[in-house]
C-alpha cells in the first residue's frame, strides 16, 4: 500500500486505527469548509467574476479590474470594508511590516498583547539587530504583553495602554512560540473587552496560517486590520507569491501608500499573469485547508499513539494550521524532518540539516519540498534546533500526501532505532 516501508504491516494497521479514531473530528472539519466554501462562492457571484478579470496588467498596473476584483472578494470574504492583494508584497512578514509602517507614526507605541511576535518581526521592529530601518528607527515605541494561562490577559492590557500606545498586535497563530494558538472567538472576546475601555485603539490581526480553518475571521469580529500570506491558507496551494491587508478602509489605503508611494497607493501595482491563479486558489482554498487541517489531525494522532508530544492534541478545536511535535533530542528532531523532506514531491533527494536562516535567532531545520517555494499550505515542517525541540509541521495540498508522508516518517525513525514500533502501541 505504501511501498517498501520496514514496518509496513504494523504501521497499516497502525493508520487503520487512527483512520476510525478521527473521524468524526474529520467530518466536524468537512463542515466548515462547506460553509466557508458557500461564503467565497457567494461573493464571487456577488462580485461578478468573469474570465475578464484573470488578464492582467504591465508596468503601473493603472486600471486593473482583475487586482479590484479579487481584493474585493478577499475584503468580503474576510468581514473587511477594503482589501489590498498584491503580488509585491513578497511573504506574510512583509504584508505585516506594510500594515505596521502603513499606520504607526513616530511617537507611535505598538504593543503585542500575544507575548513575543514571531522571529522574523524582530528586526522589523527593531528587537533584534541585523535591520535597517525598523520602527524603532524611527521612533515608534514597542511593547510585549505575555499570555495569562494561554489566553490574552485583557486587564492587563487595559491597563498598560497608553497615551501614545496607537495600535496592539494580534498574533493568532502560535509560530514558533510555546503557547497554544489562539481562536477568533478568543479574539474578539479580547477585542471588545479592550475596546470597551480604549474605543480608538487599533487592533492588528497577523492572521498567518488562520484562514479558512473557522468559519469567521478576526475581522467578523472587530478587528481593525488583519494581514496574511497567499501562499499560505488563502492561496489555495496555486498562487505563486503575495500577500494580502483588508481591514478598515482608511487604515488599508494608508498601508497602500506604504506598499507603493504615496499619492500612489492602490491605483498602481501589475498584476501581470498572475490573477487567475489568484483567484482559483482562492476559490479552492477552503477545500485545501480542510485537506491540510485533517491531514494535521491524522499528524497528531498518529504521533500521540507512539508516546509523542503534541500541540494541539488530535481532539483538540483547531485554529490555524500549525501542528507542533515535541521530540527528545535534536537528533530525533532533525531525522524526521529529512524524512518529511524524502516524502515531498519535489527535492525528495535532498537532505536537510539545520542552519542559520535570516530572521530566526538560532539555527533552522526546514524539510520544504514545495512546488512553489516557502508555500506553507503545502506540506512543510520546519523548525528550531533548539530546547524543547519543536519541529512544526503544517501544511498539506492533500490528506493522502499527508498521511504517506508521515508514515514513511514514522518507518524511518524506526528504521534509525529512534522511536520504537510495537504491536502494543496499537
Amino acid at each position: 500500500m505504501y511501498g517498501e516501508l520496514t514496518y509496513g504491516k504494523e504501521l497499516q494497521r497502525l493508520v487503520e486505527v487512527v483512520d476510525r479514531q478521527i473521524e468524526e473530528k474529520t467530518g466536524t472539519i468537512d463542515r466548515i469548509a462547506q460553509e466557508n466554501q458557500f461564503r467565497v462562492l457567494s461573493s464571487f457571484r456577488k462580485n461578478k467574476i468573469s474570465d475578464a478579470h484573470f488578464s492582467g496588467t504591465t508596468g503601473y498596473g493603472y486600471d486593473d479590474f482583475g487586482r479590484d476584483g479579487i481584493e474585493a472578494v478577499y475584503a468580503d470574504c474576510f468581514g473587511a470594508e477594503a482589501g489590498l492583494v498584491r503580488m509585491q508584497m513578497v511573504s506574510g512578514t512583509h504584508a505585516i511590516t506594510t500594515a505596521l509602517f502603513g499606520v504607526l507614526r513616530p511617537g507611535d507605541e505598538l504593543m503585542y498583547i500575544t507575548g513575543s511576535p514571531y522571529d522574523t518581526l524582530e528586526s522589523v521592529i527593531g528587537i533584534a539587530e541585523g535591520g535597517h530601518g525598523s520602527l524603532k528607527d524611527f521612533g515608534i515605541g514597542y511593547r510585549m504583553m505575555p499570555l495569562k494561562n494561554g489566553c490574552i490577559d485583557t486587564e492587563a492590557v487595559n491597563r498598560a495602554i497608553g497615551p501614545n500606545t496607537k495600535m496592539i498586535a494580534v498574533q493568532r497563530s502560535c509560530g514558533y512560540g510555546n503557547r497554544p494558538s489562539l481562536s477568533v472567538h478568543q479574539i474578539g472576546e479580547a477585542i471588545s473587552a479592550i475596546k470597551s475601555v480604549h474605543p480608538r485603539i487599533i487592533v492588528f490581526v497577523d492572521n498567518c496560517y488562520g484562514e479558512f480553518t473557522e468559519t469567521v475571521e478576526p475581522c467578523h469580529v472587530g478587528a481593525d486590520l488583519m494581514a496574511g500570506s497567499l501562499i499560505k491558507n488563502p492561496g489555495g496551494g496555486l498562487a505563486k507569491v503575495g500577500g494580502y491587508i483588508v481591514g478598515r478602509s482608511n487604515l488599508v489605503s494608508m498601508c497602500a501608500e506604504r506598499l507603493t508611494a504615496p499619492g500612489l497607493g492602490r491605483e498602481v501595482g501589475p498584476t501581470l499573469g498572475g490573477l487567475a491563479d489568484q483567484y482559483q486558489g482562492f476559490f479552492l482554498a477552503p477545500h485545501t485547508v480542510a485537506q491540510a487541517l485533517k491531514g494535521a489531525v491524522f499528524t497528531a494522532a498518529l504521533m500521540e499513539r507512539l508516546g509523542m508530544e503534541t500541540s494541539p492534541s488530535w481532539e483538540s478545536v483547531r485554529t490555524d494550521l500549525i501542528q507542533s511535535i515535541t521530540f527528545r533530542d535534536p537528533d530525533q528532531m532533525t531525522a524526521f524532518c529529512q524524512a518529511v523532506q524524502m516524502a515531498s514531491p519535489i527535492n525528495s533527494h535532498v537532505l536537510p540539516f539545520a542552519s542559520p536562516m535570516p530572521g530566526y535567532r538560532s539555527k533552522v531545520i526546514m524539510a520544504a519540498g514545495t512546488f512553489v517555494q516557502g508555500a506553507s499550505l503545502e506540506l512543510t515542517a520546519d523548525g528550531p534546533l533548539r530546547p524543547p525541540y519543536k519541529l512544526y509541521v503544517q501544511g498539506g495540498l492533500t490528506l493522502e500526501h499527508v498521511k504517506a508522508a508521515m508514515i514513511i516518517a514514522v518507518n524511518h525513525l524506526a528504521e534509525k532505532q529512534l522511536i520504537d514500533v510495537v504491536h502494543a502501541q496499537l
